[in-house]
């Protein structure tokens, strides 16, 4: 079996990302205008969904008006926050995997959102080519980047503050494994991968302590909302509806979801682990949620 080289993924296991960085930390307006965002460029209705890098769920309950929701993330212990928070229904399906070797047959998903988590990758196209491949033709893709070409980086820039240039579309890495990206770079990766661009928001323009501190979240919000259909993509963040174009399988109707991550051969569950009928490759399912991060040792128990 052909191995493909080890690409470096960002890991949140075991860290307190929710209470560290989200609750009580001052992040209400970016969570607000996230969501604005989102009600704006998702489709109204919808049978099944992915949410790549889902963490802890923090933005889940936005995607209540599909059918199925499958949340995504390389690190178990998030997703078992988010289960414990959302529940063990069938309406929600737990997947700890990375996004370079998504454990799906191809045309699953009717869309797919990634919010906050390109930044960490280090190989766009990679992700980019699996999210088009899990989706139907004209299904939907929200992908949000984080925006190089943004006003603050221009500024220090032009004051001689910052050594990278806001406008060279290469992507920056100034944190290991954290990327900012031009959005020019993003939109010509997204064609390259077979999706087609429908609208892009600025969104987060006044992402600065002085202004989150003083001015009601409300307000900021407001603004934001407006800034959002201005086209100007000088913000920190910006959002991307796109639409997968080109003739793939189409399986959203069937009732198929997993596939072998390394062979894309079928699975069959056999109690607490599920097994590729190509390669035999054993995968864990952990109180509920699958486990396609590392295949089971033959000696193995779950």
């Amino acid at each position: 079996m052909h191995q493909e080289p080890q690409r470096p993924i960002c890991d949140y296991e075991g860290s307190n990302y929710r209470t560290e960085f989200w609750e009580g930390r001052g992040r209400n307006y970016e969570d607000r205008v996230e969501r604005i965002a989102l009600e704006r460029l998702l489709p109204p209705v919808g049978q099944r969904m992915l949410e790549v890098g889902a963490g802890f769920g923090r933005l889940t309950n936005q995607y209540d008006h599909f059918g199925q929701i499958v949340l995504l993330d390389y690190s178990l212990s998030q997703l078992q926050y988010a289960q414990g928070h959302l529940g063990r229904s069938s309406r929600y399906v737990y997947v700890a995997a990375d996004a370079y070797h998504l454990p799906f047959h191809p045309g699953v998903f009717d869309a797919v959102t990634m919010v906050r988590v390109i930044h960490h990758m280090a190989q766009v196209e990679a992700v980019l080519s699996q999210i088009r491949r899990v989706l139907v033709p004209h299904g939907v893709f929200i992908l949000e980047h984080a925006n190089k070409r943004n006003l603050k980086s221009m500024l220090r820039y032009l004051l001689k503050q910052q050594s990278w240039n806001p406008y060279d579309l290469k992507p920056v890495e100034f944190v290991e494994l954290n990327f900012d990206f031009h959005p020019e770079y993003i939109r010509h990766e997204l064609l390259r991968a077979g999706f087609m661009i429908q609208e892009r928001l600025p969104v987060s323009l006044f992402r600065l302590g002085t202004l989150k501190e003083n001015v009601p979240v409300d307000l900021l919000a407001k603004l934001d909302s407006l800034f959002q259909t201005s086209g100007l993509l000088y913000a920190p963040s910006v959002f991307v509806r796109s639409v997968a174009v080109g003739d793939t399988p189409v399986n959203l109707g069937r009732n198929v979801l997993f596939a072998c991550p390394e062979c894309g051969g079928e699975l069959e569950r056999r109690g607490d682990t599920v097994v590729c009928m190509n390669d035999g490759q054993r995968w864990a399912i952990r109180d509920g949620i699958y486990d396609f991060k590392a295949p089971l040792e033959v000696d193995e128990t779950v």
